[in-house]
Formats: structure tokens, sequence, C-alpha cells
């Protein structure tokens, strides 16, 4: 068999792969087929390999696919090397110390925003955002900072494809690319949950190059006046991270 197509298997498992990661919940080989567009004969092949290393368990009662235990070793693997992690992780404890809110940090991966850090404060804090957790990239201040560095190509066809059916949410969110590229940084209230507030500043190497995003989260009720507060000390630490790159 050529290199292409090697490549070509290569990428049907891991599209596999990627669609039971991305659910969040077990799935059915017929739905993960009609989701990845394969034939079901051709999914089972696949769910096969990845059972075998590992990386996909079957549900011994419901038949269901889940991630497997060789997940369990990436996890670790990706947090004790990360450098993004190992970048950021003093500085979003000490955001954490110094706020008394809670901190994420974000990464933009395959057409979803994935929360890969998270630090809670003591105080109580009602929010979906959850270490491994993917959300979509059009809503909240999280996924529209790192929308608005990835690059403009790549940027247009997630919108269109996400927003093309509804042109008023669609101009609205473009404009709002805009502020966001030029103050380095986005706000959100109740937009992905009800009553949390967010602040969220995009990590940019160098080069000009986007790492991630580092988000700060309240409940709205406790920001109050303190908003000017918790976005200028957000935007620091976020550009002392910037700077390691």
């Amino acid at each position: 068999m050529n290199d292409s197509g090697t490549k070509s298997i290569v990428d049907r498992v891991l599209q596999v792969l990627a669609c039971v990661a991305k659910a969040g919940r077990p799935m059915g080989a017929k739905r993960i087929a009609s989701q990845v567009g394969m034939p079901l004969s051709t999914v089972y092949r696949h769910l096969a390999v990845l059972k075998k290393w590992g990386l996909l368990q079957e549900h011994m009662t419901s038949g269901l696919f889940a991630p497997g235990a060789t997940g369990v070793q990436l996890a670790w693997g990706f947090d004790q090397n990360s450098n993004l992690i190992n970048q950021s992780r003093d500085e979003i404890s000490a955001l954490v110390e110094r706020t008394g809110e809670s901190v994420g940090l974000l990464v933009y991966s395959n057409e979803q925003m994935v929360c890969i850090a998270m630090e809670e404060c003591n105080r109580s804090l009602r929010c979906s955002f959850t270490k491994g957790r993917a959300h979509s990239l059009m809503h909240g201040a999280s996924a529209k900072s790192l929308l608005a560095f990835l690059p403009a190509e790549l940027r247009q066809r997630l919108m269109q494809e996400q927003l093309g059916d509804s042109p008023q949410c669609l101009e609205a969110l473009e404009k709002e690319i805009i502020e966001i590229r030029r103050n380095r940084f986005a706000t959100s209230d109740s937009e992905v949950d009800l009553g949390v507030w967010g602040v969220s500043v995009p990590l940019i190497s160098h080069d000009e190059s986007l790492q991630g995003t580092i988000t700060l989260m309240a409940p709205s009720l406790r920001v109050g006046s303190r908003e000017a507060e918790l976005i200028s000390l957000t935007r620091k630490a976020g550009s002392r991270i910037s700077n390691r790159f």
C-alpha cells in the first residue's frame, strides 16, 4: 500500500477516535458511523483497532464505546509535559489567590475549544468548564478570544459553518472579533452558563501564534464594581505567560 493510502486509513481511524472523544458520553457504532460519514462495517474495523490499543473501550452490557485506559496515560503525560500548562501554572495559581475566583486554561483543538487545566477558588461557582471538556467556539469569552486569533481563513470557515444560517448572529460576532483583536481580551456574561461572568486573555507568542487563552470566571453578582480590576489582573497574568513563549 502506498503512503497516501496508509495516511488515509490513519486519518479515518483517528476520526472515529475523535468522534467518541468529543461526544463526552458513550456512543453506539451506528451513531459514530453517521457522524463520521463511513460505512458501519468500516467503523467496526476501526473500533476493533482502537479497542486493541486501549484507546477505546466497549461497554459489555450496552455495546457502547467510550475512551479507554490508554487515554488516561495520554492525559497524564500531557499534564506532566505540556509546555503551555507548565508555563502557565504559577500565574494561574497567583491569579486565583489574588482574585479569589476560578481560572481556566483553554486551547483550540479540532474545531472546538478544550479546557486543559482548571484551578477553582474556594468559593462556589456553578460553571460547565471542567478539565477535558470541549465547548463551541461561538459562545463565551474563552471561545471568542481563541476564535479571534485563529488564522483568518480557518476562522471564517468555522463561523460560516456554524452561523451561516443566521446572518445577524454572524455579523454581530464579526464585529466582536474586531474588538477582541484590538483589545486583546474578551468578556462575556451568561453566554455559556447563566449568571457566570468571564474575562479571557489570549496567549500569543512572540511570533504572533496562538497558544491558548487564560480565563477568569466568577458569578456575575460577585463581580460588580470589581470588573475593571479583574480584567486588569487577568490581562497582566496573560501578558506574563505570553512573554514566556
